[in-house]
């Protein structure tokens, strides 16, 4: 039960030297080299804090240049997200994001949650539209009193102080969209002020390319973070296809359904998938990765570990 949740009672004691004084376009604006860091959700009870926790102490030692906590697609974990981010803050010294989505929430409710993170000392905030309910293939609508996109969303984080606001990006074209809208869609959060992105989920190497170069060829300039995540289970292939917005690579699926029988098997498989294609990415010049956890911390660790024992980071 969430009233029974009480997260900084559960959080790890403050242990990280991390230095947070830079912003994370500053970071990507240096270029020294890749930045990695981690997503994770708001959780709903004491045992899911305790696993967030876990997953945290786990991967604080790698030293992520930030981590992020999801909002939920209509606002709807609004306040375990603030709880989750606060304890972050108090427990670590790593660098928070904090989500926000404008979907189902007035202006003034977003207001709120934009001045809440300020007030927790937590000045990155990752900015998109969000999703219905009903997923990304229902059609949107804005909320009576609120915001019609995340350019809108970017323009009201920037007016309420200083944010480094990051936004979302698809290298599979968004649903409904086109490549070239998608495209100019990127440009006008720039406009707004945005400062980098990350991408959604995706196994092909050629669609980020793709992205980045209609990007620079529109004058975008944003630094473009690749999202990724590992299959684990033979049973998350239809729905990485749904989060990814086309089916898999034939290519992937055929190598972890040829070991479909061992799960032990299928996880190293979807690690060292995931790892050639961060390696391809970061051999060819993408500024960072962002590993969506689901608040687990094992395949970001062994994925982690594949990339660091080809080259340097």
């Amino acid at each position: 039960m969430l009233d029974n949740y009480r997260p900084a009672d559960l959080a790890p004691a403050r242990r990280s030297n991390t230095d947070t004084t830079q912003t994370i376009a500053e970071l990507l604006a240096r270029a020294e080299r890749p930045t990695f860091s981690v997503e994770f959700f708001p959780p709903k009870t004491d045992e899911g804090a305790r696993v967030l926790h876990e997953a945290i102490e786990k991967l604080e030692p790698w030293n992520p240049d930030f981590v992020s906590v999801t909002y939920g697609a209509n606002g709807s974990l609004r306040d375990r997200t603030l709880a989750a981010v606060r304890d972050m803050v108090a427990s670590t010294k790593l660098r928070v994001v904090g989500h926000l989505t404008c979907t189902g929430q007035s202006v003034d409710e977003l207001k709120s949650v934009i001045d809440a993170y300020g007030d927790l000392g937590v000045h990155h905030i990752l900015a998109v539209r969000g999703d219905m309910p009903g997923g990304p293939r229902q059609p949107w609508e804005p909320h009576p009193q609120g915001l019609k996109n995340a350019t809108e969303l970017v323009e009201l984080v920037k007016s309420r102080g200083d944010y480094c606001v990051g936004v979302g990006a698809f290298p599979n074209i968004h649903p409904g969209s086109t490549p070239e809208q998608d495209v100019r869609v990127l440009h006008d959060k720039q406009d707004a002020g945005a400062e980098f992105a990350i991408t959604q989920l995706f196994f092909r190497p050629s669609a980020y390319y793709d992205l980045i170069d209609r990007m620079r060829a529109d004058g975008c300039t944003l630094p473009v973070i690749a999202g990724m995540m590992p299959v684990t289970a033979i049973s998350q292939l239809d729905k990485f296809a749904e989060l990814s917005g086309v089916p898999l690579p034939a290519s992937v699926t055929e190598r972890l359904m040829a070991v479909a029988n061992d799960p032990l098997a299928v996880r190293a498989t979807g690690a060292q998938i995931c790892a050639e294609l961060a390696s391809d990415l970061l051999e060819r010049g993408a500024p960072g990765l962002q590993f969506f956890t689901r608040n687990r911390s094992a395949a970001t660790r062994e994925i982690l570990a594949i990339l660091l024992a080809r080259r340097p980071w």
